[in-house]
């Protein structure tokens, strides 16, 4: 997913905003959703899509609680997932020198 957001720690950041890409990875039972082929069996990517858009739209200091904002969200909304990485880049980042971008990644997984 991508958006021009404002997350950074210098002021320029905040005012001028920057390129970030989201990608969200999860992993639940599918067996309903592959038998039944009916949405409400299955994670819908669309209302990831508005999660992470939501979340992207609040303007942070640091891309470590942007990524765990999401992942909360996401990890809230959608109580069938089993594990769930969310990585926030921000493109050429303000570091005074070429930087393609810079990463978090953020992870969890648990028993069900």
């Amino acid at each position: 997913m991508k958006f021009l957001a404002y997350h950074g720690v210098s002021p320029q950041e905040t005012i001028v905003g920057n390129d970030f890409t989201v990608d969200v990875a999860y992993a639940f039972s599918a067996e309903k959703a592959i038998a039944s082929d009916d949405l409400q069996h299955t994670v819908n990517y669309a209302e990831v899509f508005d999660l992470v858009k939501k979340e992207m739209a609040q303007p942070s200091r640091l891309l470590e609680h942007v990524a765990g904002r999401i992942l909360r969200a996401i990890k809230e909304a959608c109580p069938q997932l089993t594990s769930l990485e969310v990585r926030v880049s921000k493109h050429h980042p303000p570091l005074g020198g070429e930087v393609d971008a810079a990463s978090v990644s953020i992870s969890e997984q648990w028993l069900v």
